[in-house]
């Protein structure tokens, strides 16, 4: 959690609020692989596609 609070206040300071929807989205498809790597949602996640 450190990490984050770290990188929320870099992004506060630095006024670097545009990397907030990349990296987002990086968790967002990062979440996405983890779930369908051998899981039963695979498939529902496959139709969103």
């Amino acid at each position: 959690m450190s990490f984050i609070a770290e990188l929320w206040s870099f992004m506060r300071v630095r006024k670097k609020f545009w990397l907030l929807p990349i990296i987002i989205m990086m968790a967002v498809f990062g979440g996405l692989v983890v779930l369908t790597k051998g899981s039963a949602v695979a498939p529902f996640i496959y139709t969103i596609f």
